[in-house]
């Protein structure tokens, strides 16, 4: 059985739901939508990966990761870098957005909004401490280069914003 329209077999499912994104460790790789494929062919799993940008350090990181998860089980796994298509921000589960929000990092908004909070001065992007959007851009650039820094003007709580890549 496959997962949604992905190529993921479902008896995987519970090994790549170990494997965490280095970067926000609560989400799973699964959450982050970056594995396009995982399938077992004669006792090998064969898994596609797609950077959420070209050049992710933290691509490496995980297909070590899956590796090791992987062999845990007494399974070889393979890692390929798929680029194509790009990974987008709309492939975040719904869960896997909720969990970045408990952790303190806003989720992506839609392209055009994106843009405007970027470039512009829009109150956008919802504080995930208290849930206000009276909130303004720091910097363009955060922790790493999905991500922008912003301020809430009511709670004063700094955080992050995770960028709509499309």
């Amino acid at each position: 059985m496959l997962v949604e329209n992905l190529n993921i077999e479902t008896h995987l499912i519970p090994v790549l739901k170990t494997v965490s994104d280095p970067e926000i460790p609560v989400l799973s790789v699964l959450d982050l939508g970056v594995i396009r494929e995982a399938v077992e062919e004669n006792g090998i799993v064969h898994i596609k990966l797609t950077p959420t940008y070209s050049g992710c350090p933290a691509m490496d990181v995980i297909g070590d990761d899956l590796k090791k998860a992987f062999s845990e089980i007494g399974k070889k796994a393979e890692v390929e870098l798929i680029l194509s298509p790009a990974w987008s921000t709309d492939w975040i589960s719904e869960e896997g957005l909720q969990k970045m929000e408990k952790y303190g990092i806003a989720r992506p908004l839609s392209e055009s909004n994106d843009k405007d909070v970027l470039l512009g001065d829009k109150k956008l992007v919802k504080c995930p401490q208290c849930g206000s959007t009276n909130t303004h851009l720091v910097s363009q650039f955060g922790s790493t280069a999905c991500k922008a820094i912003f301020k809430c003007d009511d709670c004063q709580e700094p955080f992050d914003y995770f960028k709509c890549l499309k």
